[in-house]
């Protein structure tokens, strides 16, 4: 049993949208068009994709392509070492009640 019979609850209505402007004539003629390419055999141009574009900029740059490489983060022992200058200054000012 559905819960919105149980509350009383009407469901919303469906959304549907009808164009007001449409042109008929640009639509044929892009049809038209799409069948002329097919025909000669023309492949249609694919829009860019995000899997194509990822990594580039890391692949031109020889800094990035070496550090990707090693596998090394340099910004994984700054982060460590700023905690335990944190834990350390922590440490201490719980030890010497300034906290």
């Amino acid at each position: 049993m559905d819960i919105r019979a149980l509350l009383g609850l009407r469901r919303p209505r469906d959304y549907h949208h009808t164009y007001i402007y449409v042109d008929e004539r640009r639509e044929q003629l892009e049809q038209r068009k799409e069948a002329i390419r097919r025909e000669l055999g023309l492949a249609k141009p694919s829009p860019p994709r995000p899997e194509d574009i990822r990594g580039k900029f890391v692949e031109a740059t020889t800094h990035l392509r070496r550090t990707k490489q090693k596998g090394r983060h340099p910004t994984h022992i700054a982060v460590l070492l700023f905690f335990i200058g944190l834990l350390s200054w922590l440490w201490y000012a719980l030890a010497n009640g300034k906290l």
